[in-house]
């Protein structure tokens, strides 16, 4: 086998089994679609992990695909060693570059392009080409006449008067990049490339930039004959910073790039712009497709609540269903939502996940609310002896683990604080915190189990007749019993708190039967409202709505999930731990979760033939598309 192959696959593998330890499901939806061979390049959104999303990729992708990482993250050193190993190509980006320019300056009042510096030293710091910084506005440097004059190529568009500071930001050349790319595309390769420039934690996915089309269109130009596809993947998670969370990772149907914007790259010019632009619009659309995109965090609230409570959809589905039924929803509250059944009735669910919050339960255990009586008591004080079981068996791997989960919150909160304070797209910088927990927790976890075992191997030699080289295989073994205890500590509390949560609507059925009482009244009332309203609005949206096919659609079975925190939890699962979680089978196609199709002339607008949401020119605004990091509010049960 090649060496260069062995490394990776055992880099991925290696990795994967950490990501697996992270994540308590990874869910892929679409993977069949990835053509087996031939170049691809992996578009990927939103950016809101850091590393830990391309790691997700290389696993679900079942390629061997190279990704273009930040140079500077390359001299992080156990980051660069990983990036090394799976053959990263780094990219020297010129944000990463920018610098405090030194003086103040002002704009000429007779020309709008002519900038003069007060003590400002343009010679030495700025290049034709560079770019001037001002707050969130920018101008690219044209000619430097001087130390303290220059011009400009447009003017900045939100100065006011007097003397500013500003920032110098370097014109980077990536030609080497581009070749090196082109290169592994005309091999065969794959690249992974996520086309917003970098992780943040916004609502709205960032402004793609064109970096991926130069790519594409000019490996095809300079590799005549050679059919690049370019594969849209969307990134779904559920609490993508906490230990132990979700994640969908959905991989769109490849497009094809058409010989004519081939040909429009080549003649340069506008022409070579016009066919950028083109592609870029069709990757947008494309990455539209597979993630979630609503207005505002109370939209994403209400579709969530909406499917919860339609009936037809009132059943255990797999986190990859969820999502795609959470984007469906979304069409049709985006072309209904001004209709005033649909105001009334939104206002009316937020009502309610109000009133759910209130009691302290979730909307899945209002129905679980109607039990009351003796038998239910019982059944509260059985599960409250499997919960302290279940918790004494679980604190020796908390108690174990407990330093390295003090540490890895303090670094990864420092790492966020100091991630938001360089960058100008992040709120508050939590898409670095899954990445330095998984890096902390690499680091440390061998050591202190390491030291732990160092520790029983020292009282043995002191206190014992022992060889020592019996002591240091007793230190060999007691390093593995001591990660067997955590990881079992590890499943038990996750099955403890389950059992946990599922006494809530119990509690509240014997306390409270009155409460609980209206809370089902309301909760029956909304889902009659809103099967009735989707009944009647889902054959507008989609022409073949079908009401009865969600009941008959087949469902992948898979053994009874530990995330469910229902009453009805099955304690039988208490047998077994299952150390793996069963591969899901993709067998959902898109046009097959609910057998509909959805009409594109929702996406216009009146007298327009144009996509309205999804086609757009070359620069996106930064309100067209919400973050999957609001997502993360779905709740983990359903």
């Amino acid at each position: 086998m090649d060496l260069k192959h062995l490394g990776y696959d055992l880099t991925v593998s290696f990795m994967t089994f950490i990501i697996s330890l992270f994540f308590r499901e990874i869910r892929p939806r679409g993977s069949h679609r990835i053509p087996t061979e031939g170049p691809v390049i992996f578009v990927v959104a939103p950016h809101a992990n850091q590393f830990v999303d391309p790691l997700l990729v290389m696993r679900e992708c079942k390629r061997r695909v190279s990704f273009l990482i930040a140079e500077k993250s390359m001299h992080q050193k156990f980051v660069g060693f990983i990036a090394r190993m799976v053959h990263a190509i780094p990219v020297i980006r010129p944000q990463d570059l920018v610098r405090k320019g030194k003086g103040t300056i002002h704009i000429d009042c007779n020309d709008m392009l002519h900038v003069i510096g007060t003590n400002t030293q343009f010679t030495t710091q700025l290049c034709p080409s560079d770019m001037i910084l001002m707050g969130e506005d920018k101008a690219q440097v044209v000619e430097i006449i001087s130390d303290t004059e220059l011009m400009i190529k447009h003017e900045f568009k939100l100065l006011d008067g007097g003397e500013h500071e500003y920032k110098c930001m370097p014109h980077v050349e990536q030609a080497s990049v581009y070749q090196s790319v082109h290169d592994a595309l005309n091999s065969g390769g794959c690249i992974t490339i996520f086309p917003e420039g970098g992780s943040h934690d916004r609502m709205e996915m960032l402004p793609l930039k064109a970096g991926v089309t130069l790519m594409a269109l000019g490996a095809m130009s300079q590799y005549p004959g050679l059919d690049v596809k370019i594969v849209p993947v969307g990134l779904n998670y559920f609490h993508a910073h906490k230990f132990r969370s979700r994640a969908v990772i959905e991989f769109g149907p490849p497009l094809t790039i058409s010989p004519r914007l081939v040909e429009m790259y080549e003649q340069g010019g506008q022409e070579k712009r016009q066919a950028c632009g083109k592609l870029l619009n069709t990757i947008y659309d494309a990455l539209k497709s597979v993630t979630l995109n609503a207005e505002s965090y109370e939209t994403l609230m209400f579709i969530q609540a909406a499917r919860r409570l339609y009936k037809p959809a009132h059943r255990k589905l797999h986190i990859s269903q969820v999502v795609d039924l959470n984007r469906r929803f979304l069409i049709g509250y985006n072309m209904n939502k001004d209709d005033p059944r649909v105001v009334e009735l939104e206002e009316r669910v937020l009502a309610y996940n109000q009133l759910l919050k209130y009691h302290g339960i979730k909307d899945h255990q209002v129905p679980k609310t109607h039990v009351g009586g003796a038998h239910t008591v019982l059944l509260i004080c059985k599960r409250l002896f499997l919960v302290l079981l279940l918790a004494l068996w679980d604190f020796p791997g908390a108690i174990l683990n407990l330093p390295v989960v003090i540490v890895a919150n303090i670094i990864s909160q420092k790492k966020a604080a100091e991630a938001l304070k360089s960058s100008k797209v992040k709120i508050a910088g939590r898409d670095v915190l899954a990445t330095w927990k998984v890096l902390v927790g690499l680091g440390l976890v061998p050591l202190l189990y390491s030291f732990y075992s160092l520790i029983v191997g020292f009282v043995l030699y002191k206190t014992t007749t022992l060889s020592l080289w019996r002591v240091l295989q007793v230190c060999v073994c007691t390093w593995f019993v001591i990660a067997g205890i955590s990881y079992a500590s590890l499943r038990s509390g996750e099955i403890g708190l389950d059992i946990a949560k599922s006494l809530k609507p119990m509690i509240m059925s014997v306390l409270d039967p009155s409460g609980a009482e209206i809370l089902r009244q309301n909760r029956n009332t909304l889902s009659a409202n809103i099967t009735d309203l989707i009944n009647e609005y889902g054959p507008k949206t989609f022409p073949d709505f079908d009401v009865d096919y969600i009941n008959r659609m087949k469902v992948v079975s898979t053994p009874p999930s530990r995330s469910s925190s229902s009453s009805s939890f099955n304690l039988s699962g208490l047998t077994t731990l299952k150390t793996f979680q069963p591969k899901f089978i993709d067998t959902l196609q898109d046009h097959q979760l609910f057998n509909w199709t959805y009409t594109r002339d929702f996406f216009t607008r009146s007298g327009s033939n144009t996509p309205s949401l999804i086609s757009r020119s070359n620069s996106f605004s930064a309100d067209d598309d919400v973050s999957i990091e609001h997502v993360y509010h779905i709740r983990k049960d359903e």
